[in-house]
């Protein structure tokens, strides 16, 4: 067992003699127990060294310094969601779940938002790596607890993992597929052997919740359900109306209190979730006090919805936070499963008659950038001609490749005024003729003379007059294209079934991008249900990729790695990449108030607080 470490909010403790005593210890239980020899871990980076390598020791920068210990502040803080909600499980497939889970579920390790990819512990209070990573071991903090006050163990883990596994997500699915076997090596240690190829997994299985198993003999995991939930976090469920409302309640016996990263975090005695039937009706209930806070992502609203008493006095306080994310990708995805869809050229000549530079100053306040790259706004995106690790990985298959995307990443045309968007739909035109569609009285039609038309799905009303003038620009062009908005289960649904044509959806990534990728473009998630390569690509030049960006090693590795697929995926004309922003548009009530810092990822809505409160 790993000797104690005290933590204080505001002394970091003596630790080196600990942690000697903790090394000889675990590496007694390696020998008696058939593990590898490692030394303990209290940090775990993807690339690098942690910001922390012994682990957090004091409170988190962008914490109020002078917050006083957990628990004694208080106040409620209201957020908005829009729709509906029908499960409190939000590990499978199925259901609509309720936001603001993660405050009931802990996971084995915490991740600094301050940081690429980097762990800390936190359910495991250390960790034990093989070099090669083809072996990770958890001890799990003998004080961990979950709510009802029943000690976490490894079995608890292993359960999670097997139900994970065998009924989560796709994408948790296809991340554990890589581990060979898991086993408790005593009631607070867990091992996983890994398979080779994959540098990301460890970092994975700890980012991996911990549900108990018992409570789960009786609710069974993979249905949807609306029972309280029981995890080990900071907040229990209080109150839950069906589709409507979710209260959750500081616990005031949370078993973490005392880790650093509790420390000037997890402010509100209460925290509520309200759905709303449409965004317009959300915002109307943030002006009239009903909501405390909003994250703004209409650039209309946020240019004139904000122009009430409240702002005027000052009551309303708007604020522009800039972040450190990658751009990721909000995109129109053409369903390739789809005829014409599935033809390269039909993705672009639709693609060409989207007029950007029209759309961002008539209809979004010049507030956004063209996106041009899943890794925009970060080094990870590609740039000039392929060259170094980069164009090692794409050698191997030039003659599946147009030779441009050698020499510079895909870029859609400028449409600086009329003139250039008429000479966009000639090529547009002339990419449909290549694919066969001819125009026949102020319609395209294919050799069996069917019409090229299809339906754009959306689930957000306001996203209708932003996409409206592109459809009447494909009109022109002799396309049938609507529009079609659904309520937020429907759309769930459709899009889980890959029933559409189109869709608008958001694809984030993170400064550290890997497996995630597989769910996102990679050929077995294409008939996945429930995955999110909702294009429904299957190419094995994409796969390649994505295998070498979850094994990059170093920092260079994955850059090249992460340029090389960001090229393939953008010369696919798979997307058509729309707009995005370096910086988070936050609209609150001047009563809620956070620390002038914020981290790399953006705001921590954890370490905000209500003046007062």
């Amino acid at each position: 067992m790993l000797p104690e470490r005290p933590i204080t909010a505001h002394t970091p403790p003596a630790r080196v003699p600990q942690r000697r005593l903790a090394i000889w210890l675990l590496l007694l239980l390696a020998l008696t127990a058939g593990v590898a020899r490692a030394e303990p871990a209290f940090s775990l980076a993807m690339h690098g060294q942690a910001t922390w390598p012994e682990g957090i020791e004091a409170p988190l920068p962008w914490t109020d310094p002078e917050a006083p210990p957990f628990g004694t502040r208080g106040g409620r803080l209201r957020l908005a969601q829009i729709g509906t909600f029908d499960s409190m499980n939000p590990f499978i497939v199925f259901g609509s779940p309720a936001a603001g889970l993660d405050l009931v579920y802990q996971r084995l390790m915490y991740r600094s938002p301050d940081e690429p990819f980097t762990l800390y512990p936190q359910i495991a209070r250390a960790i034990e790596l093989a070099p090669d990573r083809s072996a990770i071991v958890f001890h799990i903090d003998p004080a961990a607890r979950f709510q009802d006050g029943s000690a976490i163990g490894a079995d608890d883990v292993l359960f999670t993992f097997r139900a994970l596994l065998e009924d989560g997500k796709p994408h948790t699915r296809t991340y554990y597929a890589g581990v060979r076997e898991a086993r408790a090596v005593d009631a607070l240690t867990v091992r996983f052997d890994l398979a080779p190829g994959n540098w990301e997994l460890p970092l994975l299985l700890a980012l991996m919740p911990v549900l108990k198993a018992d409570y789960f003999r009786t609710v069974p995991f993979a249905r949807t359900s609306l029972a309280v939930p029981l995890g080990s976090g900071p907040y229990r469920v209080a109150e839950i109306e069906p589709g409507q409302r979710v209260l959750y309640r500081r616990d005031p016996n949370y078993w973490g209190a005392h880790l650093p990263q509790s420390q000037g975090r997890f402010n509100f005695e209460e925290v509520e979730y309200i759905w709303y039937r449409d965004a317009n009706v959300a915002h109307l209930a943030f002006l009239a006090g009903d909501i405390d806070l909003a994250f703004e992502h209409d650039a209309l609203r946020w240019a004139t919805g904000y122009d009430s008493p409240a702002v005027a006095a000052g009551d309303i306080v708007l604020e522009e936070v800039a972040h450190g994310r990658p751009s990721g990708l909000f995109a129109v995805a053409w369903n390739q499963r789809r005829r014409p869809f599935d033809d390269r050229r039909v993705r672009e000549a639709l693609g060409l008659a989207f007029d950007f530079a029209w759309t961002n100053r008539n209809l979004l306040h010049g507030a956004y950038r063209r996106t041009a790259s899943l890794f925009g706004n970060s080094p990870l995106a590609a740039r000039g001609a392929a060259s170094g690790g980069e164009r090692a990985l794409l050698e191997p298959w030039r003659q599946q490749l147009e030779p441009a995307l050698f020499d510079a990443p895909f870029a859609w045309p400028q449409t600086t005024d009329e003139g250039s968007l008429r000479q966009a739909l000639r090529r547009a035109h002339k990419l449909l003729r290549q694919a066969g569609f001819a125009l026949a009285d102020g319609v395209l039609t294919d050799g069996d003379g069917a019409p090229l038309s299809f339906e754009l799905l959306l689930a957000d009303p306001a996203h209708e007059r932003t996409m409206l003038p592109w459809l009447a620009h494909l009109e022109r062009l002799g396309v049938k294209a609507n529009l079609r908005t659904v309520d937020a289960a429907q759309y769930r649904a459709r899009i889980a079934a890959f029933d559409f044509d189109a869709i608008l959806w958001r694809w984030g990534v993170s400064l550290s991008p890997g497996n995630e990728q597989w769910i996102y473009w990679g050929s077995a998630a294409a008939s996945s249900e429930g995955s999110r390569n909702y294009a429904g690509i299957e190419d094995p030049v994409l796969d390649a990729l994505i295998a070498a960006l979850a094994d990059a090693r170093d920092t260079d590795a994955l850059i090249a790695a992460a340029r090389a697929l960001d090229r393939v995926l953008m010369w696919g004309r798979h997307v058509l990449p729309l707009w995005h922003r370096n910086r988070d548009n936050v609209a609150h009530w001047k009563a809620i108030t956070h620390h002038p810092r914020h981290p790399l990822y953006g705001v921590d809505l954890t370490a905000w607080w209500r003046e007062g409160g």
